[in-house]
């Protein structure tokens, strides 16, 4: 008769019932376990194996959708493809920047161009509005304490013959070289009524109904002038197009709101930007993915797509290894046979010496050049930065001068935003598709974003975020920000 402390288990048992060594078959069960099976078929899992959902690319917009599913509970690989963060919207070096673009090697001395490493310059700069809604993203997923902002200098709108300070208050109004005598009243009345407009407050109305009314209507019952529409819409409201005027006028009067009271709260201009430039943003949310359990990985490249027997993305494969997932969030150069090209985009870098003439001596600022002025269909945007924002040695400014092609010859284009900077110590062209899903993703769960326009802000980057979500879950995304701080 066994003692109790001899007993063991069945599975140690062999054939005959013989206490055994059955080690091996443990190890195949153990291995068995681990595989992550797809239609049938066990492979060697990536990472953890099975996700809520899998994103591919690390530029901004893939980075806030990550951050938001994170934050939600959800499971998340995120992978790219490149051994670097940011995608087409990466950070490099002068170095890499004329290595990545120039025919031929460029001598970088130090007394023309300073230290090349010294430069953090982001392929597709963007500014960010100060209480819009990027800003409540990063405090929606909690990743603004990672990061240290600081504000934008200027902000300008082009006209006539030089670029002017964007007024946006009654009292800026009357003392803007950007209007004439009799418009400058005008002018401070508009405002007046749009900086009091409250949609809660009836009496605030003075009897317009703002959501029937249109801003076409809304501008000729102040009887402004074209040039004002022009910078108001533009450089205020931030659109791209002019569609905005036979639409209801509440939306574009909270556009002008929000620049304004991002204005109120960082007194220079609305505009912030994080130190170090972009690059920064993809890390810290890095960061975020690793305190929620998440995976995040560079270097990964993806060979192939999984689809189940209803052609719905299930997963990726990549060097032998699969992740599973219920949906796939990408950037659209994952899947160029599901995207389309809309619109081509022009942008020139440039080193500068000093700042942009006519704009007060400011170490960051953005130009808006309205369509109109340079006689285009679309507006051109310049963007600066020095120093200040630890993104070039002191002594240096990059700028870039970007803008929608409309031509066969896209550099010409952007002459026009490149005459306002001054002496140009050396510049560098490219030319870039921008690229948008085909479809909405619900019939195969690949949802792609947009890809990067024209603009120097970061306003229709936060609304392709707010598509992709409603998009993926049917319903429009509710923010929840944190007690945290944007402050210089």
């Amino acid at each position: 008769m066994m003692e109790e402390d001899e007993i063991v288990d069945g599975g140690d048992l062999g054939a005959d019932g013989a206490v055994g060594d059955n080690s091996n078959a443990m190890d195949e069960l153990t291995e068995t376990m681990k595989k992550v099976n797809v239609n049938g078929v066990p492979y060697e899992p990536l990472a953890d194996g099975e996700y809520d959902a899998i994103v591919l690319g690390t530029g901004l917009t893939e980075c806030v959708i990550s951050g938001i599913l994170s934050v939600a509970g959800l499971k998340v690989l995120h992978a790219d493809k490149n051994e670097y963060y940011g995608g087409q919207s990466a950070s490099v070096s002068l170095e890499q920047l004329f290595d990545k673009f120039k025919e031929s090697k460029v001598e970088l001395p130090k007394d023309v161009y300073g230290s090349s490493r010294d430069y953090n310059i982001d392929l597709i700069p963007k500014f960010i509005i100060g209480n819009g809604d990027l800003v409540r993203l990063l405090l929606h997923c909690d990743v603004a304490k990672y990061l240290e902002f600081r504000v934008v200098e200027g902000s300008f709108v082009y006209s006539g013959s030089r670029p002017h300070k964007v007024p946006v208050t009654a009292r800026e109004a009357m003392t803007s070289g950007l209007l004439g005598l009799w418009e400058k009243n005008r002018c401070r009345q508009f405002f007046s009524y749009v900086n009091g407009y409250n949609p809660d407050d009836p009496e605030a109305h003075e009897k317009k109904d703002l959501k029937k009314m249109t801003m076409r209507e809304l501008f000729k019952y102040y009887a402004l002038q074209a040039e004002t529409i022009e910078f108001v819409g533009h450089a205020l409201a931030l659109y791209t197009d002019d569609t905005y005027l036979d639409k209801p006028a509440e939306v574009t009067v909270k556009k002008i709101q929000l620049y304004a009271n991002s204005l109120l709260r960082f007194t220079k201009s609305p505009y912030l930007y994080p130190l170090y430039g972009l690059g920064e943003l993809p890390q810290a949310f890095a960061r975020l993915s690793a305190v929620h359990g998440g995976t995040f990985m560079l270097n990964t490249p993806i060979d192939e797509i999984l689809y189940n027997g209803s052609e719905q993305a299930i997963g990726i494969k990549s060097d032998g290894k699969v992740a599973t997932c219920k949906y796939i969030v990408a950037a659209p150069e994952y899947f160029r046979e599901k995207s389309m090209p809309v619109a081509k985009v022009v942008r020139c870098y440039c080193i500068l010496a000093e700042p942009p003439p006519h704009t007060r001596e400011s170490g960051s600022c953005q130009i808006v050049i309205p369509a109109a002025q340079a006689k285009r269909q679309t507006d051109i945007y310049v963007l600066v930065l020095s120093a200040d924002h630890k993104v070039t040695p002191g002594g240096r400014y990059v700028a870039l001068v970007s803008t929608t092609v409309e031509t066969d010859n896209p550099a010409v284009e952007i002459q026009f935003g490149l005459n306002l900077l001054g002496h140009i110590i050396d510049k560098v062209v490219t030319v870039d598709d921008v690229l948008a899903p085909r479809s909405s993703g619900n019939d195969d769960k690949v949802f792609l974003s947009r890809g990067y326009d024209a603009t120097t802000h970061f306003q229709t980057t936060s609304a392709d975020v707010f598509d992709l979500y409603k998009r993926i879950f049917g319903q429009n995304l509710e923010i929840q920000t944190k007690n945290a701080s944007t402050e210089e």
